[in-house]
């Protein structure tokens, strides 16, 4: 399975605040959104997903337990961000140098169960969305001509400086490209090659917006037969079982 020649990938004009209860795609087709050619993914960060759905927390609500405040002494944070970090994961991997890794009810791994305050109102933080391969199915439903689309989140990355984003919900598109059982141009058998799809095309896509533009959704294009009619597996095809995490805790 292969894409085009080459791709072309372009943001969309700038989105206003993105409030509980908006109707995204509408404002993806007022961006300039309200035509997807053959072949093409709209990759739209999660924060705005999240915000429509109302995955927003007050931290003035929040009441920290034993374990967060406990938490919050030991890496020196909020004991009530750290509550909603607790609140969003079924289980804490690593607690060092002043960052959470959790695993999230989702199944990710992510720094503070992917709880986030930048480009939130003082005082507020953002959760993951509750299930991110079904808003990107909804949004998917929602535009013209049923573009691929695909929900995209920073991670960081073992042994890895620096953050990259990676698909955390899809709809429409191959997530993962197997190519196990084939064989390489020698004859050799190909044995863990998996090629992540879905998680190349939100590093791609975050290439043309900033984290500070306004501009929240991109269109990446020249995708071929990697987008789909039907929605397909979604991203969590791209998570790995617990038992197959080689940086996870160990018995």
């Amino acid at each position: 399975m292969t894409a085009d020649a080459s791709l072309r990938v372009r943001p969309l004009a700038a989105l206003p605040e993105v409030r509980a209860g908006d109707d995204l795609a509408r404002l993806v087709r007022d961006a300039g959104g309200d035509a997807f050619p053959p072949g093409s993914a709209l990759v739209v960060s999660h924060k705005v997903v999240s915000k429509a759905e109302g995955a927003l927390v007050r931290l003035a609500d929040v009441t920290p337990g034993p374990d967060a405040l406990a938490l919050a002494e030991r890496l020196e944070r909020d004991p009530r961000l750290l509550q909603v970090v607790l609140d969003e994961s079924v289980a804490v991997v690593r607690a060092e140098r002043g960052v959470l890794i959790c695993r999230t009810r989702h199944g990710l791994v992510a720094a503070h169960a992917g709880v986030d305050q930048s480009n939130v109102p003082d005082g507020w933080c953002v959760t993951l969305p509750r299930d991110p391969d079904a808003s990107a199915r909804r949004l998917r439903a929602a535009l013209p001509g049923r573009p691929a689309v695909v929900i995209a989140d920073s991670f960081g990355r073992p042994w890895r400086h620096g953050q990259a984003e990676v698909a955390i919900g899809c709809a429409g598109l191959t997530p993962i490209d197997d190519q196990r059982g084939g064989v390489d141009r020698d004859g050799r058998e190909l044995v863990a090659t998996q090629i992540a799809i879905a998680d190349q095309v939100a590093a791609a896509a975050d290439l043309v917006r900033g984290k500070t533009s306004g501009q929240p959704a991109v269109v990446v294009e020249g995708l071929g037969r990697w987008v789909t009619v039907d929605d397909g597996p979604g991203a969590v095809a791209l998570r790995r079982d617990a038992d197959e995490d080689l940086f996870g805790p160990r018995a």
